[in-house]
């Protein structure tokens, strides 16, 4: 396999990498996009295992430490806030490192910072654990984008991303899933545990499998001055404000609604265990198919009425939530999974679209929207759950969901103009 750097020298600064060549791209049915694609299924289920395997342990965090559940929410939103911030500053250098070396070095220490986390004395000591996780974790999140829109072929693009949202929802599902049920049998720092030990089979999987760059060229040492300006250029580049927008306003809404499910679910007239709050997060199924329906669909239909679809289709989950029935609670679950990772792989992929040059950085920027609505709309919806029940929670979701669907209109109105101007 060639090298990174082994066909060409690097570009000047601010200068778009070479992956329009199309000698260099990854074609769709090749078997370098085979272990691409499985690749980065794998970063993508290590990524969100590890990130939110302690949301189901929210209450039994409340119960051992004595703390309330915005509190204990601390322990997912540190990490989400955490990563944020870590996003944007791998996204930096990212352009100066081996994309294949960051993310291999990224998901081997956070799977290792999972088990310190199993073993923390104390609370304070979780919580730390748990902040170094998400610090370590930057290096996925920030690279696997921009390398999915530098390798594959535009017309396998969307499939490709698809396919790695969908690990991050097969990740999400059976980190949460796997702690709920271990909990219930041996107790939260088992399942913490448990969680670790499958991270590092995970990255074991994707050093085996990911190819080396080959349209990625590093760029030259530069300054603070340089990533100020790309981070800059890409806020004024038409459709990524709303972009940046959605993938705030969408996390948010998602996590605010999962957070603080579990709590809902431990209630009368509920009253469930461990384990059954677990499978509940089984509904991060529909989120796999979601995300590579979306991409297949935008692939063919274009990205601005898929989106518009799905973000009308997250909103309804959310209202199916007010049903007081159990099977009504859990289908508005799903119906919110499936719409949200839906908005996810297509917002996703139309960064990588948009950006011109320096994708790393336009990635992490939306990946910094993205992670603080975890962390912020993640633990303020605990508020909204102590004073209103889960009545405010739904009320608090609807009203980042509303500019949302604002924005993905926006969104679609600027794509018909740019296709009639040809």
């Amino acid at each position: 396999m060639t090298s990174p750097t082994a066909t060409a020298s690097a570009p000047a600064a601010g200068a778009t990498p070479p992956a329009t060549d199309a000698a260099h791209w990854t074609e769709p049915g090749s078997a370098a996009y085979r272990h691409i694609v499985a690749a980065l299924f794998l970063a993508g289920y290590s990524t969100f295992s590890l990130l939110h395997c302690v949301q189901p342990l929210l209450p039994a965090f409340a119960d051992s430490f004595a703390v309330s559940p915005a509190v204990a929410s601390l322990a997912l939103s540190m990490s989400t806030g955490a990563l944020a911030w870590a996003i944007l500053l791998v996204g930096a250098f990212s352009e100066r490192w081996s994309r294949k070396r960051t993310m291999t070095v990224s998901m081997f220490g956070a799977a290792a910072l999972t088990l310190v986390a199993a073993l923390a004395p104390g609370w304070h000591g979780l919580l730390a654990a748990r902040m170094a996780v998400g610090i370590v974790l930057g290096g996925v999140p920030a690279v696997a984008m921009a390398y999915l829109a530098e390798e594959i072929h535009p017309r396998g693009l969307g499939f490709a991303m698809g396919l790695y949202v969908s690990g991050t929802s097969i990740g999400g599902m059976t980190g949460r899933v796997i702690t709920g049920l271990a909990a219930e049998a041996w107790g939260w720092r088992a399942a913490l545990g448990l969680t670790g030990l499958l991270g590092l089979l995970a990255a074991a999987g994707f050093v085996a499998l990911l190819p080396a760059s080959r349209n990625f060229r590093p760029r030259p040492p530069t300054g603070p001055g340089f990533h100020l300006k790309a981070w800059g250029a890409h806020l004024a580049t038409p459709g990524l404000a709303p972009l940046y927008a959605i993938g705030l306003l969408v996390m948010g809404s998602f996590m605010a609604v999962y957070n603080y499910a579990g709590f809902r679910l431990m209630a009368p007239p509920y009253s469930l265990n461990q384990a059954h709050i677990g499978l509940i997060f089984l509904l991060y199924l529909t989120g796999t198919v979601a995300s590579s329906a979306a991409g297949w669909l935008a692939d063919r239909l274009g990205r601005g009425p898929v989106m518009i679809g799905a973000v009308l289709i997250t909103l309804a989950g959310a209202g199916l939530t007010l049903l007081v029935p159990l099977a009504g609670f859990v289908a508005g679950i799903g119906v919110l999974t499936f719409g949200f990772f839906a908005v996810h792989a297509l917002a996703s992929g139309w960064v990588g679209r948009l950006a011109r040059g320096n994708k790393g950085h336009a990635s992490a920027l939306y990946l910094l929207a993205y992670y603080l609505g975890a962390s912020v709309m993640g633990s303020t919806g605990g508020w909204f759950w102590m004073h209103a029940g889960w009545a405010g929670v739904t009320g608090f979701v609807a009203a980042q969901l509303l500019p949302c669907l604002a924005c993905a209109l926006l969104l679609h109105a600027m794509a018909k103009r740019a296709a009639k101007a040809g």
